[in-house]
């Protein structure tokens, strides 16, 4: 099996980088793995020390086969350094598996990942494949839905070809095609609404103009079905962190399997996201949850 090399992306938070790192090598295929780490430049001197923190810490890294780091001596921003760290390596390499520095992976992440990507390598029909899974869903180890998420996630270069940065375009392209409703899983969460704002300069979100590429190319991705990957950055240390508990999952720690019957969206995988964004992204369900907080 030819192994993906792993990106991971970090700022300015040095503990959550430590547990990033610290669950990554915890997988057996790290010693394997090639790890590339971009570390974003400080946006002013408050952030300057904590950037620093964070770069003593990757540059004592070791337990990966080789380590390559790239320091920006600017603020890029999350979504820029995104953009340009994935085509540069996966332009190389044909593939790669991204992570930020908020994620903790179990140990079989890197299995899982690196499986997916050498099984469905040459299927033109799927172009990502993400790590983590919503909390309680009851779906297959591997299932394939038209969506794609950025917690833990891989894709090939013949994929990422389709990534579109002009969100102008894929907002006009969805409305046209009269598509903005499924997207947003039947009106259950707003994901057109996201891309609106990042056209309008309210976010600068690299990963809803990716959803939308792929979304808008007919393009599955292989997902887990039990998560393989936990966020730990909703404690509002982050840029675009909060208090998000509904996302909070348990870590699983054994081993998917990596075969889906037919290659084709899972039906029931669209429903339960639409039922799990209606229980949880509702009027509601939001006012519940201000209420309690």
């Amino acid at each position: 099996m030819t192994l993906a090399p792993v990106l991971l992306f970090t700022y300015n938070r040095p503990a959550h980088t430590k547990q990033t790192l610290d669950a990554l090598l915890k997988n057996p295929l790290s010693k394997e793995s090639s790890l590339f780490v971009f570390s974003d430049g400080y946006k002013n001197e408050m952030d300057r020390q904590q950037v620093e923190e964070v770069r003593s810490i990757i540059r004592s890294l070791d337990g990966f086969k080789d380590i390559q780091i790239r320091e920006n001596a600017e603020n890029k921003g999350l979504a820029a350094n995104i953009i340009e760290g994935v085509t540069r390596v996966v332009d190389e390499y044909g593939k790669v598996i991204v992570v930020e520095d908020d994620l903790i992976a179990s140990p079989f992440f890197l299995t899982f990942m690196n499986d997916v990507l050498n099984k469905f390598e040459r299927e033109k029909k799927i172009g990502h494949v993400h790590g983590y899974c919503y909390p309680n869903m009851g779906l297959p180890d591997l299932f394939l839905i038209k969506w794609t998420g950025s917690w833990g996630w891989g894709t090939w270069e013949r994929a990422w070809k389709y990534f579109n940065p002009d969100g102008k375009y894929l907002l006009h392209e969805l409305e046209r095609r009269k598509l903005t409703k499924t997207f947003d899983f039947n009106g259950s969460y707003p994901y057109t609404r996201m891309l609106r704002r990042q056209v309008k300069g309210e976010n600068d979100s690299w990963a809803i103009r990716w959803n939308a590429s792929l979304f808008l190319a007919d393009i599955l991705s292989a997902n887990a079905g039990k998560s393989l990957v936990q966020n730990i950055g909703f404690d509002g240390t982050g840029t675009h962190s909060g208090n998000k508990n509904i996302y909070i999952t348990d870590l699983y720690e054994g081993e998917l399997a990596t075969e889906v019957s037919e290659i084709k969206e899972n039906e029931d995988a669209r429903r339960a996201f639409e039922q799990y964004y209606r229980k949880t992204n509702s009027f509601w369900a939001k006012v519940k949850r201000r209420l309690v907080k």
